[in-house]
Parts: structure tokens; sequence; C-alpha cells
């Protein structure tokens, strides 16, 4: 690798810590600066950040130095500022969801293509070692042929624990638009691409209270499902089952299971990028831990970015892992669940999407 990849970040929130510590590691990735609509929140990422410079967006947009910057705004803003993230020239990698809807990202989508940069998108999760050694493990045929998988996220809601949890409770929030994005880009990291779903959602509480920080004892309004669960049949005919929930307490199910003739695995923690996958083969009496033997084996939040930066020409168009073209799919499939739920009815994908290309053990 010969220089190192400049990016920029807009968005000095709660997620853009993780960034940081992956950056400050990775030889191939150099932050450069930093923006926020508060910018003594960005001058303070900036003066923790050796070599980082705090600026506007319109600075950070117009700085020649930046190829990639990474967008960390909140979900309803995703859209616009990728936008302008593309009319600057630049490439972007967003923060999941890739927008609100599956019209915005059909817009960003065509505006990166036209302007013949990239877009990535988190989640980047399923490109360490947990998500990757689980699709190994169905590609080498350790279970036969996929038959089912279910797929579980339950929690009683991140007012407990987040200071400010308002967008997670409107419209383009929800426990699906939250985490779902991790659960259903594993499942077709896993599995290939969904053809239709059927999905049902309910909202069991109009208000939460803030649980911490110093809006602790406010009361914010629920104006979206607090608990999705649904169907996905995918191209290949396998069938996963997907619960997501911001009502529920706790659960016993595994995170992810994927069921095939001859075997089940189970698949750690699709919000984490590694984690122990577990084997049982049919006439096994226990569970066996298979050994790592695939994906990025150090790899945390930001790996997306760095894929981009061990590909191709980051700047350009093409396709990393982690692409807009997947998380655009990933959008559909669980916006459809949504209109599902409304409906009744099931609802075809009209996007489809190639399984990305399989990382194999990289101890990066």
């Amino acid at each position: 690798m010969g220089e190192p990849l400049n990016v920029g970040i807009i968005g000095c929130g709660k997620i853009i810590a993780q960034y940081l510590e992956t950056f400050a590691r990775l030889d191939d990735v150099r932050l450069v600066a930093v923006a926020d609509l508060d910018l003594s929140r960005a001058q303070e990422v900036a003066d923790a950040t050796p070599g980082t410079e705090a600026l506007s967006a319109d600075e950070l947009l117009a700085d020649d130095r930046i190829r990639v910057v990474v967008n960390l705004t909140i979900p309803a803003a995703h859209a616009e500022v990728s936008h302008r993230i593309i009319t600057a020239g630049k490439s972007v990698y967003v923060e999941k969801p890739i927008t609100a809807t599956t019209d915005e990202a059909r817009s960003v989508l065509a505006a990166a293509e036209a302007a013949g940069v990239r877009i990535g998108s988190a989640p980047d999760t399923v490109l360490g070692s947990g998500v990757q050694t689980a699709r190994k493990a169905i590609d080498d045929g350790l279970i036969g042929s996929p038959i089912s998988a279910t797929a579980t996220m339950v929690t009683p809601g991140h007012e407990r624990w987040h200071p400010n949890p308002d967008f997670y409770y409107v419209p383009g929030g929800g426990p699906l638009l939250d985490m779902g994005p991790y659960y259903v880009t594993a499942l077709v990291t896993l599995l290939g691409p969904v053809a239709r779903v059927v999905g049902a959602a309910s909202a069991t509480r109009s208000t939460r209270t803030i649980r911490s920080g110093e809006r602790e004892g406010e009361v914010i309004p629920v104006s979206t499902p607090t608990h999705v669960t649904g169907l996905l049949v995918h191209e290949s005919g396998a069938i996963s089952t997907l619960v997501t929930s911001f009502d529920a307490v706790a659960t016993t199910a595994s995170n992810i299971e994927v069921h095939g003739e001859r075997g089940t695995l189970g698949v750690p923690d699709p919000n984490h990028f590694a984690g122990d996958v577990r084997l049982w083969s049919l006439g096994d009496t226990e569970w066996t831990t298979l050994p790592v033997s695939a994906g990025y084996t150090r790899a945390a939040r930001g790996y997306g970015v760095a894929d981009m930066a061990w590909g191709a020409d980051a700047s350009g168009p093409g396709e990393s892992r982690a692409s807009g073209t997947l998380a655009f799919h990933v959008l559909e499939v669980m916006e459809s669940l949504l209109v599902s739920a409304q409906t009744l009815e099931y609802v075809t994908i009209t996007t489809t999407v190639e399984r990305p290309e399989a990382v194999p053990r990289t101890d990066k």
C-alpha cells in the first residue's frame, strides 16, 4: 500500500469514539479532519486526536486532501449529508442505515454513480471473524444445503443508557432500522439476497422515559413500531425468521442460527465482529466450537472504510464489501417488512445484490 487513505468525518456523536480508536491503529487510514453542527464538539475530538483538524462541514468538503468522508450524522440526515459529500466529489462511507428511506437511498446511489464516486455503508461487523467463519462453514458444506435461519434481537430500549434517544423512537428508528441492519446484513451475507418478506409490528408504549444524562426523567414520544417480526424468503429458497424488539426484556435465543440438512450453526452477535461459531452436526450430542477460519481478526468499527482502502481506488467507482448496494438491499428488506406489517401481505423485494466477496482469514 502506498499513501494512506485520507478520511474526514462529519458527525461527532457517541459512535465516533469507536471509529477514532480503529483509525488510530490502522496505517492505511489517516483521519484528517472532523466536523459537526456543534463546532465545539468537533474541536474536542480534534484536540484528542493528533493530526486531526476541526472544520465546518463546508470546509471539510472543500479540503482537497480528503478522499472519503464518513457520514456519522443521525439517520434522518444521512441522505442530505451524503448528497453534499458526493457533490463535493468525494466517496462516502455512511453509518447504518444508509438512508432513512429506500427512495433516498436510490437517489444517493444514482448520484454517486453519476459522479463516479463510491458509496460504502455500515454495518461492517460482517467483515469480522464471527460472521465470516460462519459463512465459510456454510460455503464449505458443513451443514449441507441451508434450509432456514432465525435471528433474534431483544432489548427493553435504548433510553435506559442513551442520553439523547429521541431518534430511536421516530420513523427511521425503532429496533428494526436501528439494530436490524446488523442482523439482515448478516443473513444476506450467509444466505444470499432476499426475494420477498411478510411482517408484523406493534408499539406497546406511546412514550419512553430517559434514564441517564442531563435529560434523565424527561418523557419522549414514540411514533414508530418498537417490536417487529417477519419472515424473509431468500432467493435461494431458505427462509429466515427475524425478531427485533425494544419492548421485550430478555431472551435465551441465539442471536442467529442457521439450519441445514446436515447440521446447525450458532452464529455470534452480528453487532460484534468476533465470537464463537458453533456447529451441531447431524448425529452429534453436543456443540463443537469451530476454529476461526475467515474474516479480519482485529476488525472493529471503521473496517468498512479500511476495506475500501485495501481494495480498489476508494475515490473512484466500484464496490467494497460493505457496499451501498448491499445496504440499499438491506434497507428495502426492512422497509418492506414495515409495509407488510400494515398491509398484512407479502411484499416482493425489487432489488438484489451479489453476496459480498468473502474475507479470507486476515490478521489485520
